[in-house]
């Protein structure tokens, strides 16, 4: 299986319609892959909160018109980075402009669309960073973990401050995640943690993960790069570097099974299992 991590700044320079053309013509180049990876929040830059609500879409908005597009033309299997979301309001209308008390809640919304440019899946980040402050005020908490099946493997979507929860990467192994892909704006001050933690949830998962994260500056936050694909030993198969950069990658899904057959440390998971459905005979009379 090919895969293609994008690794693109947020130049402030730039305009968001400029970047989502630029974005859209990068993922058309890569035709030759299986899979195409966008970083997290990549129209205006992670750390960019004061601009959240103003650049705020519909699910359904113009990122993700231009991204199904570009899923459809290259034939890709697309992970589109993620959107500044604007849910609709109660009862599904979105106010005025203007008019805070008509609109509906922001999200971190990840968008996965088939090689035919269908929408085959929307996470909505569910662990906000920022503490008291930036996205985890500005922005309301997903719920559910989104796992997508490809024809090669099962994938686990996660964004960003996600890596630091192992608990939402059982939760996806269990739900049948077999490669985790993770959409990033990862700052450079913290690049440590981002190898360290990509490659021990590869490796207490035995499973693929592929983190895209951005280049440049996001709001003065100087940003790691280093996107990276590792394996299920934990074994780092590409690395970029710290400036734009598409990241290209062979990799074989097979290699979880294989890994898990060898080494099968999940089996003997003892805490955090998820409770078996109850059968008839099970229930109290009654």
């Amino acid at each position: 299986m090919r895969a293609s991590l994008l690794q693109i700044a947020a130049d402030e320079d730039e305009s968001v319609e400029a970047r989502r053309l630029r974005a859209a013509a990068l993922v058309r180049e890569q035709a030759a892959a299986d899979l195409v990876v966008l970083p997290e929040l990549w129209t205006i830059g992670a750390f960019a909160y004061e601009r959240f609500a103003d650049e705020a879409e519909p699910l359904k908005g113009p990122t993700y018109e231009a991204m199904a597009k570009a899923a459809s033309d290259a034939g890709v299997w697309l992970h589109a980075g993620s959107i500044p979301e604007r849910a609709p309001a109660a009862g599904g209308v979105t106010g005025d402009e203007g008019d805070e008390g008509e609109q509906g809640a922001l999200y971190n919304t990840s968008l996965v669309f088939s090689p035919s440019g269908e929408l085959a899946a929307a996470y909505r980040k569910i662990h906000r960073f920022g503490f008291d402050k930036g996205e985890a005020v500005l922005m309301s908490a997903g719920e559910e973990p989104v796992t997508v099946r490809l024809p090669e493997t099962t994938v686990g979507v996660a964004t960003c401050y996600d890596l630091r929860f192992p608990e939402l990467f059982r939760t996806l192994v269990d739900a049948g995640a077999e490669t985790f892909v993770l959409s990033a704006g990862w700052p450079e001050r913290r690049r440590a943690h981002w190898t360290l933690l990509a490659r021990a949830r590869a490796v207490e998962n035995q499973a693929f993960v592929l983190a895209c994260g951005t280049a440049g500056t996001h709001a003065g936050v100087p940003q790691a790069g280093h996107s990276i694909v590792v394996d299920p030993w934990g074994e780092v198969l590409a690395e970029a570097g710290p400036g734009e950069e598409v990241l290209t990658v062979e990799f074989d899904p097979a290699a979880v099974a294989t890994t898990r057959e060898l080494f099968p440390a999940l089996k003997d998971r003892v805490l955090g299992l998820p409770t078996p459905p109850r059968r008839p005979a099970d229930r109290p009379a009654g």
